[in-house]
């Protein structure tokens, strides 16, 4: 039995960047009512090749085909044509419009004479619907959560009944219940004959939804191969071309002094009675579902949110932080969950960005910029970032290297509590262990470190303790042995409730 016409082919491929080649001669067809894995490490070349697909780079060599036939793909608009649409890792949309406007942004629907925003409010409403959320098509995206953009952002691209359908990192910011709900609606895509061609770096997911994995190396394809043929210890050994040991470092020894206190903090409608410690040496968890108010309680604590009561002690001070510059005075330190919107600016370059915070370090009337990129290099030594270099803007780095860059940015306030909100969201497994292993290093120095997170294994092999919230109150604490997925969804759902010894002395935890 002969198999059917490739809806897509690409023929040897290359992209270079200001003579830097990124893809080297890709080749790979893709069946109707396939879904293809992309897989490699941060910087492999997985959201270059899936931007050529989707027109937004264009390609230096080779061909596309679509459904047999070459194709010029110049533009999101030519793609869109082609029935080819993208779900990006990182969010396009505008904060001031709504739901429903930035999903028909630019093929909005006329009546005879003005624009039918009944029929798009409908037509959003559907597509809601499918996703299973009860967001408003009237809601200002300004408003959302990072998790309701990426529906929004799922929405976009279902809107045109496109036939190629590219995902980049969807469930990043998703709950279980939601990527439970988005593995439906892909099997549905499926059934309706729609090609899903899916990156993640998430390897359980990739084996449990994928028919076909592509993997990618230093831009390179490496294999394409059936998922029932290979497991999860492959792929990864396959993405870093050697043995992955293992991913998380043993903890460090807490310290007995607290390095930040936090006593009844409370936030109007949004959280009640927050009250913890952090010691040095220790890795604190925060675990919840999305809207539990696990950022919201870091926003708090950095001045980003205003309090109606509640105090924050740094090694036993009281202290005032009415915003962020006062906040970084007194050694804290906060990466966001969102590092495109609220962290890297992305038309600046490394050292740019990495002295945005810090830049009073290298201003005397005038900025030091031979300092700047002094130092620049050193993170770029110290982290592994890959980039042409130092004057590449953030925007060409893989999300890995991002990340990478964010860290360096805060690590050069030199803080002494580090709060990471989704410190892995987006990136691949090599530089997860990196990142892990960086945690480890700077308990190990003597940092507090809290990290908020929606991947419990994440949480699990971190975490000296995992304080668990849920409606914007802390439902739970976990230690040791009880810190497992088990006892952390029954406290995020409310189905057991704890008592909470948040002030108690902890017993040192080693690994």
């Amino acid at each position: 039995m002969s198999l059917p016409k490739p809806i897509l082919s690409l023929d040897k491929i290359t992209k270079s960047f200001s003579g830097v080649q990124v893809l080297h001669g890709i080749s790979v067809e893709v069946q109707p009512g396939e879904v293809m894995g992309i897989l490699g490490e941060n910087g492999a070349g997985k959201s270059t090749l899936l931007k050529i697909i989707s027109g937004i780079y264009q390609r230096s060599s080779g061909q596309v085909l679509v459904n047999g036939k070459a194709v010029e793909i110049n533009s999101p608009a030519d793609a869109k044509a082609l029935g080819i649409a993208m779900i990006p890792q990182e969010f396009n949309l505008i904060a001031s419009l709504s739901v429903f406007e930035n999903i028909f942004l630019g093929q909005e629907l006329k009546g005879s004479l003005f624009l039918n925003k009944k029929a798009m409010r409908q037509r959003t409403l559907q597509l809601l619907s499918l996703l299973e959320t009860d967001l408003s098509p009237d809601a200002l995206i300004e408003a959302l959560s990072v998790a309701e953009k990426q529906m929004v952002e799922i929405a976009k691209a279902l809107v045109n009944d496109a036939r190629i359908l590219i995902m980049d990192e969807p469930t990043t910011v998703l709950t279980s219940q939601e990527v439970t709900v988005l593995f439906k609606l892909i099997d549905k895509l499926k059934a309706q004959g729609v090609t899903i061609l899916f990156i993640s770096h998430k390897l359980k997911e990739v084996k449990q939804l994928c028919d076909r994995l592509i993997i990618l190396r230093d831009g390179a394809l490496i294999s394409v191969d059936q998922v029932s043929d290979i497991d999860e210890q492959d792929m990864a050994k396959k993405m870093v071309g050697r043995e992955l040991n293992q991913v998380f470092p043993p903890r460090s020894k807490v310290q007995s002094k607290v390095a930040l206190k936090v006593d009844d903090l409370n936030v109007k409608n949004l959280l009640k009675q927050i009250s913890f410690e952090v010691r040095q040496g220790e890795v604190l968890g925060f675990a919840g579902l999305i809207g539990s108010g696990r950022t919201e309680t870091a926003e708090a604590i950095m001045g980003l949110r205003r309090r109606q009561s509640g105090k924050i002690f740094i090694h036993q001070q009281s202290v005032t932080i009415h915003n962020i510059k006062d906040a970084v005075k007194h050694g804290l330190a906060y990466l966001s969950e969102d590092r495109q919107g609220c962290g890297l600016t992305m038309s600046f370059n490394l050292p740019e960005n990495i002295s945005l915070i810090s830049l009073g370090n290298y201003c005397k009337g005038l900025i030091n910029h031979g300092k700047a990129r002094q130092q620049a290099q050193q993170y770029v030594r110290k982290f592994d970032i890959k980039a042409a270099s130092l004057d590449t803007e953030l925007l060409y780095l893989s999300g890995g290297n991002q990340q990478k860059v964010y860290l360096s940015k805060w690590m050069d306030t030199q803080p002494q509590i580090l709060i990471l909100d989704e410190p892995t969201r987006g990136v691949d497994v090599n530089t997860k262990k990196e990142i892990y292993h960086f945690i480890q290093s700077m308990t190990e120095q003597g940092l507090a470190v809290v990290v908020i997170s929606s991947d419990m294994e994440e949480l699990i092999g971190l975490a000296h303790r995992v304080l668990v919230m849920r409606e914007g109150q802390i439902q739970g604490e976990l230690r040791e042995q009880e810190i497992n997925e088990q006892q952390i969804m029954f406290l995020a759902a409310g189905l057991q409730s704890q008592a909470t010894p948040v002030s108690t002395p902890m017993q040192e935890s080693p690994q």
